[in-house]
């Protein structure tokens, strides 16, 4: 599939899934408007890979929680690459903090942080999408706006308040020619310190609740091309959950097998166990 020509705006060009995403798409031919909170400091050696690869590239250091800021931003964009046909909202800012410890303006912070950059982005770049009639969004979310994480629930309210918005907007957005797709990863290459928590056991060999295997940011990559391109058809308001199936498993007794060593030590532990018992 090819997207050459498409200018795609990722809100975090910093994350796992935005340096994953910036070398995918310019190798489809896209163009790339990158928000970087390090001012590109983080994504050098990608950027210097996506201009090899003969992509335009603009990176950028924007606060989306500000519309004046983010407005100024989509002018340049619109002026060195052209109109926004692609908009990757990812930004996933994530500390620790239980509901009995989190301070008000930590659970704003992170509020603003992922959930208001969504509406704002939405706002600004889906407006445009919608007035001229063709645009694609995809919302990167995660698997925590259902399922409490138990150590940092003002980042679960903020993922399930994304979630909620891109369904809001796929119903509006949509009768405009805008398709609006969320996709909710696991844990990209192993669960972040953050989200391990006293509480729940989810992440606890994770890899074996795993069924298939950890998701990657590259699977991330690919499903984004995919959805922004014209084969992805009328698939519109999807929740697209990308984790491996950890969800499915996330029980001690639903992990997969051990490994055949680990099956023979329990085996002669059973057995050593029965003779004992006779």
């Amino acid at each position: 599939m090819s997207l050459r020509n498409l200018t795609v705006f990722i809100a975090d060009a910093d994350e796992p899934s935005g340096r994953a995403l910036i070398g995918r798409l310019a190798g489809q031919g896209a163009q790339l408007a990158l928000n970087s909170p390090s001012g590109g400091a983080a994504i050098e050696a990608e950027l210097e890979a996506a201009r090899a690869a003969g992509a335009r590239v603009l990176p950028l250091h924007l606060d989306l929680c500000s519309r004046e800021a983010l407005a100024g931003g989509i002018a340049r964009i619109e002026a060195e690459l052209g109109l926004i046909g692609l908009l990757v909202h990812n930004r996933q800012r994530c500390e620790r903090a239980t509901i009995a410890e989190c301070s008000e303006s930590l659970f704003l912070d992170i509020l603003d942080a992922n959930a208001k950059s969504a509406f704002l982005c939405t706002q600004a770049i889906g407006g445009r999408m919608a007035e001229r009639g063709s645009g694609s969004i995809v919302y990167v979310t995660s698997i925590h706006a259902e399922k409490p994480t138990g150590a940092s629930f003002a980042y679960s309210a903020s993922q399930g308040a994304i979630g909620m918005l891109a369904a809001e907007a796929a119903l509006e957005l949509g009768r405009r020619g805008v398709r609006v797709n969320t996709v909710q990863l696991g844990p990209v290459q192993g669960p972040s310190t953050e989200l391990v928590s006293p509480l729940s056991a989810l992440y606890d060999d994770y890899e074996r609740k795993t069924p298939l295997r950890t998701a990657q940011a590259s699977d991330l990559a690919s499903l984004a091309i995919y959805l922004a391109g014209d084969t992805a058809g009328a698939l519109h308001g999807a929740t697209i959950r990308l984790d491996g199936g950890l969800l499915l498993h996330y029980m001690d007794h639903k992990m997969k097998p051990p490994s055949d060593d680990t099956a023979h030590d329990i085996g002669r532990r059973l057995r050593a166990d029965k003779r004992g018992g006779d």
